[in-house]
Parts: structure tokens; C-alpha cells; sequence
């Protein structure tokens, strides 16, 4: 079969071996909106300068329209002959058009076509993923007032630190999610970038308008240099990068959720609809999808890898290699996006066990850091000489089997002779939590004012596009 990609300078026709070999069409069929909507942004461009009649670019658009709808019907004809979506569209056009349909390609090629496509595609897929992003932020902020009230146990090296309130710890993943959006918005920006009509990699000597195609495209600019643009995946490889650190994130938290829901911890109930069973063992509830989660994460970051690999030797400019982009990328935003649906509802749907949290609260001297500032604010003991005392009086606690609080006036005081009763109103959890003070911490007063921040970040900028 000849095919639009195949000059005249061949002799022999494609091996079926070398068709299967370097097909695409297989995973970049999901392309085809795109490339229609560029296509056709191409034909307009073309017929404003005058190299296609207005007529012509008016047959092309209205057919390229029906095989895009064909496409989305699942009645669009696919052959591995073609190689990949962008010569099956344009097949398809010459095979209804004629002439007519021969003459779109003009002023680009395959390359530029491929790389417009791909930009299109990611940006539209990371508008995508901000919005699942917001959602879950909002999930986590919408808990902030019906746990207000709950103090957990805050963990370094998974051992007991500090007390914090629970909208504390909503709002962390809020500040995550929110370095993971404005990743998103940089990597849109260099996305946001027009490939098309650079052709092979030198330009075109036609007269064509790429200030034109750009902006019926909405892209925010031009790319400034030919040779680069056509073989630039950069936009793809920071993509993958800023997917794998969401990914990250979501994994971190599915590890803690997972040890939260944990009869061990039991500081969690997990909604039974991302739950699921046990095949021998009748009194399961596994957590699956947050194990998936996190197991998904280490799929996107390999995707990662394979894309540094990929463009690490490659000349300037295009390279058949550039076609093993597409799975990597399309994978992880399919994967990220898939897991940031789940995940909203499923932090909306958990509930904290009040009483099982509460039960353990007092257990590990979370009020300890805030005994030893004490120790330095209000009676002038340096640091680490307060860190010390404080230290000898959890080991006399821990040996009492008493919290801080329960130790008796004269332990107290045999730690240090100027420590009275005054001393116990910065002691347990609760009063250590009262006691915070600084910008930013898990003050109560801190944590209401954070609130009323991520209130106006969610909520008062609503519908803003990213730019």
C-alpha cells in the first residue's frame, strides 16, 4: 500500500516486519483530536495566505471533522500500514478530497505535526490534573471543621514527636498539593508553545503564518528556533517529572493512611467502597486502593527514567526514537489522573476514631519539647542544658509509668528547684498545643488563620484558568 509518508524514491515496498516494528497507531490513536484540531488550524493558516482557497480549506475542515467523529464512534478504519494516527487522518482525507486533501500538508511536516499534537495533548491532560489536584485539596480542607477539635500524635522517624491539631495536618497535604499545582502551571507555561510550521527542522521557504496558527491554537507563544522545536520532549520530560512527584505525594499519603486504618494504630476507618476482601480470610478489609497508590507511584517514576534515557544521546533534530515518548507519557498522566479520582473521595469518606486516638494520646511525651522551652523562655536555662533535664525527667516518668503531667511536685523540683505548680499549665497534650506560638505552627489561633487562607486559595480563585 502506498501511503502519504512514502516518496517516489523507493523502489520496494514496506516488510510487514518493519510495519509491526515501527507502528505507533496502537497508543497514539488518542492523539486524533488533536491532530484534527491542528490540522485544521494549519488549513485556515494556509488559505489566509493564499495557498489554499477558501473553498478547499472549507472541505478540509468539514472532512477532517467527520473522520474525527468517525474516530470518536469507533468506526474509523485502523491499519498498522499507515503507521500512526497522523497518516491514517490524512490517508483518510486524500482518499475522500483528492487534490484537495493532498495539499494540507504543505508548509509542515511530520515532525513539527507530531510535536503541535503532543503539546496539545499534555495540555490539555495537565488542566486535567490541576482540577483533580483542587479536588483534593478541597477534600482535605473540608475536613478542617469536623475535626477541629482532634489532636493527633505528630511522628518523626515514625516515633512520637508532637502533639498537632487535625486541621494541622489536613492543610500539610493542602501545602503539597499546592506546590504540586504551581509545578503543573510552570510546566503548562513551557508547554504552552507553538511547534507547527517549523516543518522538517529548517522552516519552509512557503509564506506561512505561524504567529496565525498559534494563536487559533491558543498557544501563549512561537517557538523561536526551528531546529530546536522539532526534536524538543522537554515539555514531555518535565511533565513526567512533575507526575512523579504528585505521585510521590499520593504515596505518602496511602503509606500513612494504610498504617492509620492498622489495628495497631487504629486511628483511621477507611470507607468500604475503596475497600476490599480477603479470598480465605472472611474478617478483612484491605485497604487495596491505597496500596495501589502508592504501588502505581514507582510505575510513573520508572516512566520517568525511560524518558531521560530515551533523549540522553540523541542529535539534533528529530529522531524515530521520539516515538517511544508517547507510552511513558500517556501512561502516567493516565495513572496520576486515575489515582487523584480516587483519592478525593476516599479522604473525604474516612473517619478519624476519636476515642481510639484519644485512648493513646498521652503515651510518649509528646509534651516534652514544650517542658524543655519552658524550661528556656520562662526560667532562663539554656537549650541544651533544658534539653538535657527534661530528658532525666521522661526517663523517671517513663520508669514511674506516668506521663509528665503526673509527676509529682518533687521530681519536678529535683530537675530543677525553681519549677512550681505553674509548671503543669504547658503540661499534657492539649496544654502543649495551647502553648505553640509561632507563625505557622499548630497554634489553635495559627491553625484558624491557616484555614481562613486555604478558604480564599480553594474557593475565592475558582475558575481561574492556568495561563
Amino acid at each position: 500500500m502506498a501511503t502519504p509518508s512514502r516518496s517516489g524514491v523507493f523502489s520496494q515496498a514496506t516488510d510487514r516486519r518493519v510495519e509491526r516494528f515501527t507502528e505507533s497507531i496502537s497508543f497514539d490513536r488518542r492523539l486524533y483530536a488533536h491532530d484534527i484540531q491542528g490540522s485544521i488550524a494549519h488549513a485556515q493558516m494556509l488559505a489566509k495566505v493564499g495557498i489554499l482557497t477558501a473553498e478547499e480549506c472549507e472541505q478540509i475542515s468539514v472532512t477532517l471533522k467527520q473522520i474525527g467523529k468517525e474516530i470518536e464512534n469507533d468506526i474509523f478504519p485502523f491499519n498498522i500500514a499507515l503507521e500512526d494516527i497522523h497518516m491514517h487522518i490524512e490517508s483518510a482525507l486524500i482518499e475522500r478530497l483528492g487534490d484537495v486533501g493532498r495539499k494540507l500538508h504543505t508548509g509542515r511536516s511530520r515532525n513539527d505535526q507530531v510535536a503541535t499534537d503532543i503539546r496539545l495533548w499534555v495540555r490539555d491532560a495537565l488542566d486535567r490534573i490541576d482540577a483533580g489536584l483542587l479536588n483534593l485539596q478541597r477534600a482535605f480542607f473540608e475536613r478542617c471543621e469536623a475535626d477541629a477539635d482532634v489532636i493527633l500524635p505528630g511522628y518523626t522517624h515514625l516515633q512520637r514527636a508532637q502533639p498537632v491539631l487535625a486541621p494541622h495536618y489536613w492543610l500539610a497535604y493542602c501545602e503539597k498539593l499546592e506546590r504540586d499545582r504551581g509545578r503543573v502551571r510552570d510546566c503548562r507555561r513551557r508547554t504552552n508553545v507553538c511547534s507547527l510550521g517549523v516543518a522538517a527542522l529548517a522552516g519552509t521557504t512557503l509564506p506561512i503564518d505561524r504567529h496565525d496558527v498559534a494563536e487559533r491554537l491558543q498557544f501563549a507563544e512561537v517557538a523561536a528556533n526551528s531546529l530546536d522545536v522539532s526534536s524538543d520532549r522537554d515539555f514531555v520530560v518535565e511533565s513526567a517529572f512533575v507526575l512523579s512527584l504528585i505521585a510521590a505525594h499520593l504515596s505518602t499519603w496511602a503509606e500513612e493512611w494504610i498504617l492509620w486504618s492498622t489495628v495497631e494504630f487504629n486511628f483511621l476507618k477507611l470507607p468500604h467502597q475503596f475497600c476490599t476482601g480477603s479470598s480465605i480470610m472472611p474478617q478483612k478489609i484491605n485497604p487495596d486502593v491505597l496500596e495501589l497508590t502508592r504501588g502505581k507511584s514507582a510505575r510513573v517514576i520508572g516512566h520517568l527514567q525511560h524518558l531521560l534515557v530515551l533523549i540522553k544521546g540523541l542529535p539534533l533534530a528529530y529522531n524515530r526514537d521520539l516515538q517511544e515518548d508517547k507510552p511513558p507519557l500517556f501512561d502516567s498522566f493516565e495513572t496520576v489522573e486515575l489515582c487523584l479520582e480516587l483519592a478525593a473521595p476516599l479522604v473525604a469518606g474516612a473517619t478519624l476514631n476519636r476515642e481510639g486516638i484519644a485512648e493513646k494520646l498521652e503515651k510518649g511525651y509528646l509534651d516534652a519539647t514544650t517542658l524543655m522551652e519552658y524550661l528556656i523562655f520562662q526560667k532562663g536555662i539554656a537549650q541544651r542544658t533544658a534539653h538535657h533535664l527534661v530528658g532525666a525527667l521522661v526517663k523517671d516518668a517513663m520508669q514511674r509509668g506516668v506521663s509528665l503531667a503526673e509527676l509529682p511536685l518533687e521530681a519536678l523540683q529535683a530537675a530543677h528547684p525553681d519549677l512550681d505548680e505553674n509548671v503543669r499549665s504547658i503540661l499534657g497534650v492539649k496544654n502543649a498545643v495551647e502553648a505553640f506560638k509561632s507563625y505557622g505552627s499548630t497554634a489553635p489561633v495559627e491553625v484558624r488563620r491557616q484555614i481562613e487562607r486555604w478558604r480564599g486559595i480553594l474557593y475565592g480563585q475558582e475558575g481561574l484558568p492556568l495561563g
